[in-house]
């Protein structure tokens, strides 16, 4: 086959049309240059990344020369077999191969002693090849690196990882141009200011292209004028059935994977007749790699689906996308939306399934932000300590680096451009012998500093660190597998600790009954009458500032002549709540106070997310109880948080404006919660990313229990005798921020204790109140259906209109 050295020539041969972007990264590339490729899904950002490296490639040259990092094993397997045949039709006698850690034994020992010359993995996997100190003369022929999805790693300790290895590429080949692939994304210059690392230029790419999108939602008749979470989902089953009639296929985005688990359930019972597939990162590997085989191949209807499909895997037959629930985020429904009409200038359909009545303003919000074209930035992480641990020990394999040069290197990241003597020579102390407090046990003295080089000299912590290499951290899974063979994939340990032999669950769309639990394994059979779900611990998504502000916007004009549909459905809520208190508006907090049989309530909307709820809920409650003690009960939603107590002033502008005083909030905040053990929680994944805990070798991996004691104790030694070790001010840190989000928290009490209150003394509940109270007696002991209880509820308050009045 005759070589190709023209893409545009290449494109023309298919009939393709090339993009002005896609020619302007081209040119970029062949002057030398990097940069990062901003433009939206299925607009032809991998053969605009790929082209430029490959046509300029050493086609004699062995060894690799394109490196491409992508976050998802599934999307490696996939842009593999993409750039393959993309390198066959160039001409190039290529070695086009994945490097992932479902990589077969045989593929990693050849690939240990020749890496392919364009080698597709993740950072984790790339990480643990820069371990081994023979490879280094290979990764110093290569000539580019292109890390998918940026956006996705960015703001996560996959970024900052991924920021090392680009670190220690650039070292091993000066030349080598980096470029980023993003779809979504609000803060282009930070991503690839940090992309590139700080005193590096590059060239941000535009694609000037917009896609196609059509944007439904489904809006149930009559709509609630007291609205609860979760009821208003299954309800609108048939209607969504008609929307997959309309479409020869599907993908239907769930929020979790219990919910997804729920919806495949009933779409396969309402809808018989269609193939139907289920698809979640703890399904087994096999199965999921079923389900993506299928929708390339058109053979499936319809696919429920979690964020395990959210990235850019090119399913081509894919007509529409169906979101059941609030999207929760801008850039997450347009990432969505995306894998829809896959193509350049392909049409994306979108139908919105709200699964309670206040989803469909968050609809209608997220539609006018992305026609004002506003998308959440990712804000990249500073100064993670125990991911630089675990860094410092992977190249301290390879005996090759001398402490001096090792820093100057991490300095090149944006991550660690500021790190400090003080932190750096505590991470060193930490890596040679455990620090102060743990230097006297010899399974945390890892490295050792030999003729001025960093190296590991025990074989078995070679062995242990390799095995442990990455960041990605959950509760120990535990397999779920049939009795007589086969998997089905994988929930967490505490879901499993809690059902005893005989109990019944559902998981993998199958009624499955628990048999026996062996070696991190529950062995299940077929049937069973429970229908309960595994709850995952990562399926928690926080409602985003951007689209928060476009829903308070929105709220803000909702009685309006030229509201949105969805508001106009809206209308009897609306009203209801304006009658009652008022509407929320953008710089004004609408807080609400009631007396009641159960005490006295206190209600705030500050519309900023579940999260920071939490935490603006107990500082509150803390910081009331200071005043005079008394006892709280607390509910939070992703509108707003109430506050019960037996009795509690009502509150004046004055002293409202007291309580949401920004100063102390990181003290307080961790006085009014259990702070040492949030901190004691953070510590675990950062025990085992920094390497002081062993999870285990594969098939005697140690129970959640083991690990939580292990990191438990760690944290009590540190704390009690090296109580400034940098790890745990880490831990104490990440605390605040990811669990609470802190700084979001700091920067709404700013805004509340400058702003007006909208201060309302209310009769009853208001629509905005009342699923505050419905979350809060969820969790109440009782023999009654809570459908039931809150059916009452919702009689007694439609009876009897609210009559506003103003404290």
């Amino acid at each position: 086959m005759t070589a190709v050295t023209d893409p545009a020539a290449w494109f023309a041969a298919r009939g393709w049309r090339v993009h002005a972007f896609q020619r302007e990264v081209w040119s970029a590339y062949a002057r030398g240059e990097s940069g990062l490729i901003h433009a939206p899904t299925g607009s032809g950002k991998t053969l605009a990344a790929a082209l430029g490296p490959m046509l300029a490639a050493e086609r004699e040259a062995p060894g690799p020369q394109l490196l491409w990092i992508t976050p998802m094993r599934a999307l490696a397997a996939d842009t593999t077999q993409g750039l393959a045949g993309v390198a066959a039709e160039l001409g190039l006698s290529w070695r086009v191969e994945s490097r992932t850690g479902d990589a077969s034994s045989s593929l990693r020992a050849r690939q240990r002693k020749a890496l392919p010359e364009l080698l597709v993995s993740t950072p984790e996997s790339v990480s643990l090849l820069l371990s081994y100190a023979d490879l280094i003369p290979q990764w110093r022929r290569l000539r580019a690196v292109v890390v998918d999805e940026w956006h996705e790693l960015l703001g996560s300790k996959r970024g900052v990882q991924t920021e090392l290895i680009l670190a220690r590429l650039r070292r091993l080949a000066p030349d080598l141009r980096i470029w980023g692939l993003s779809a979504t994304l609000g803060n282009l210059e930070e991503a690839l200011a940090t992309l590139l690392g700080p005193g590096r230029s590059g060239r941000l790419v535009a694609g000037a292209l917009t896609r196609r999108l059509e944007i439904e939602t489904l809006i149930p008749q009559p709509v609630d004028r007291y609205p609860w979470a979760g009821h208003l989902g299954l309800p609108l089953l048939p209607r969504v059935v008609e929307q997959l009639e309309r479409a020869a296929s599907s993908l239907v985005f769930t929020n979790t994977r219990a919910q997804a688990e729920r919806w495949f359930e009933a779409l396969s019972m309402a809808a018989p007749e269609h193939a139907i597939a289920l698809h979640h990162g703890s399904l087994d590997r096999a199965a999921r790699e079923a389900v993506e085989q299928g929708l390339r191949a058109g053979a499936l209807r319809a696919v429920v689906a979690t964020s395990s499909l959210d990235l850019g895997v090119d399913f081509s037959p894919v007509e529409q996308v169906i979101q059941i629930g609030g999207p929760k985020g801008i850039a997450r429904l347009l990432q969505r939306a995306g894998r829809s009409g896959h193509r350049p200038d392909g049409l994306s359909r979108l139908v919105c399934v709200p699964t309670h009545a206040l989803e469909l303003a968050e609809f209608a919000a997220a539609r006018e932000a992305i026609e004002a074209g506003r998308i959440e930035p990712r804000r990249p992480r500073r100064l993670d300590l125990d991911v630089l641990a675990q860094h410092v020990v992977t190249l301290a394999l390879t005996a090759t680096l001398s402490p001096e040069a090792l820093l100057d290197e991490v300095r090149e990241t944006a991550a660690y451009a500021d790190l400090g003597a003080a932190d750096w020579q505590a991470v060193l102390d930490f890596v040679l012998r455990g620090g102060s407090a743990l230097q006297a046990y010899p399974q945390f003295r890892r490295v050792v500093v030999n003729e001025g080089r960093l190296m590991v000299a025990d074989a078995t912590t070679a062995r242990r660190h390799r095995m442990a290499v990455g960041t990605i951290t959950a509760d120990p899974m535990m397999r779920v597998a049939w009795l007589r063979g086969g998997s089905l994939g994988s929930v967490e340990e505490s879901f499993i600790a809690r059902l005893r032999p005989g109990d019944g669950f559902q998981f993998a769309g199958r009624r499955l009954t628990l048999v026996r639990v062996r070696e991190m394994t529950a062995y299940v059979r077929a049937g069973g009458r429970s229908s309960v779900i595994p709850r995952w611990q990562g399926g928690k998504m926080p409602l985003s500032s951007e689209l928060a502000e476009q829903l308070l916007d929105l709220l803000g004009r909702a009685l309006g002549a030229r509201a949105p549909a969805e508001l106009a459905a809206l209308q009897p809520l609306l009203q209801a709540q304006a009658r009652g208190s008022a509407l929320p508006r953008r710089g004004r907090c609408l807080v609400e106070w009631l007396h009641s049989r159960e005490g006295e309530h206190l209600f705030l909307y500050p519309f900023a997310g579940r999260a920071v709820h939490e935490g603006l809920a107990a500082l509150l409650a803390w910081r009331l109880s200071r005043q005079s003690p008394r006892s709280f009960t607390l509910s939070v939603n992703d509108y707003g948080l109430e506050l019960l107590a037996p009795a509690l002033p009502c509150p004046d502008e004055t002293a409202l404006r007291a309580l949401l005083d920004p100063a102390g909030l990181s003290e307080q905040l961790l006085q009014s919660l259990n702070a040492s053990e949030l901190a004691r929680r953070a510590f675990r994944e950062i025990a085992r990313v920094a390497g002081l805990v062993f999870e285990g070798y594969p098939g005697a991996a140690k129970s959640m229990r083991q690990v939580q004691a292990s990191s438990g104790l760690i944290f009590d030694v540190l704390e009690r005798y090296d109580p400034a070790h940098p790890l745990l001010r880490q831990a104490r840190d990440q605390a605040l921020e990811q669990q609470l989000e802190h700084r979001r928290l700091h920067a709404l009490l700013s805004r509340l204790h400058a702003e007006p209150l909208d201060l309302h003394r209310i009769e009853r509940l208001t629509p905005l109140s009342f699923p505050l109270w419905a979350e809060r007696i969820s969790s109440q002991l009782s023999s009654e259906d809570l459908g039931t209880r809150i059916r009452r509820m919702v009689d007694t308050l439609e009876r009897a209109p609210a009559a506003r009045r103003s404290a």
